[in-house]
């Protein structure tokens, strides 16, 4: 099953110093078919001017992945974690029983990132934050984020859920295969470059940069940069 969503389509929220879409409900969007898939509850398609950003906020019991497009964002919070994350790099903070924290673009220039929220399988964790670097050459797509054992050899920042974040690039003509199986789902949102998905189901369908895509229901999925170098962020949920 594919169910496109074409970035044109999903939710949006635009004040003095946030551009927000969100491709499920979220704030004062409200859509009862776009609520989430499996534990993926929000993706949050923002963009940032500089030298603003979210001041001093609270969250507990959510897994908040955020991948930055381009620029940086600057990470405090009330466990004394301070930390910049540059673009292609993902940070991951585990609320549990409660966290206080901001994130700052204190660049020069407006940035653009994707916020994930995960629910979590284990509540009331101790919270933490971590960010890291990750490759950013072609070759396919790496686990950023995951609970998931068949990713422990990778060794992605941890997430309290059966879930994973994956990002990658390809270059023109190049593809990746996907292990996804059929009690699983797929949210994917390429950042850059068109891409065509194909399923062991024989479904096949291109899609534009922030558009989003569920794949559900099968076995496998391959991705296949188009007309000019790709990049892609990848959810994959249990259903």
């Amino acid at each position: 099953m594919l169910d496109h969503r074409p970035f044109a389509s999903i939710g949006q929220f635009r004040n003095d110093w946030l551009d927000a879409h969100h491709h499920f409900s979220f704030g004062e969007y409200y859509d009862r078919s776009r609520m989430g898939v499996g534990s993926l509850r929000v993706w949050n398609d923002d963009t940032i001017k500089a030298g603003s950003g979210f001041d001093p906020h609270p969250h507990r019991d959510m897994e908040i992945i955020t991948y930055i497009r381009s620029g940086a964002i600057t990470h405090m919070d009330g466990l004394g974690n301070r930390g910049r994350t540059e673009r292609g790099d993902v940070q991951v903070m585990s609320a549990g029983t409660g966290i206080m924290h901001a994130e700052y673009n204190l660049e020069p220039e407006d940035m653009q990132l994707f916020q994930i929220w995960v629910v979590p399988a284990q509540k009331r964790v101790q919270p933490r934050w971590e960010n890291r670097e990750f490759p950013k050459v072609a070759g396919g797509l790496i686990p950023l984020a995951s609970g998931r054992q068949i990713h422990a050899a990778a060794n992605p920042i941890e997430i309290y859920q059966d879930a994973a974040i994956l990002g990658g690039v390809l270059s023109s003509g190049q593809s990746d295969r996907y292990e996804l199986g059929r009690n699983r789902a797929a949210y994917l949102v390429p950042t850059r470059g068109r891409m065509r998905i194909e399923t062991s189901d024989g479904e096949r369908i291109e899609i534009a940069p922030r558009d989003g895509l569920v794949v559900a229901g099968v076995e496998t999925m391959a991705l296949t940069a188009l007309d000019e170098e790709a990049e892609v962020v990848v959810a994959d949920v249990a259903l």
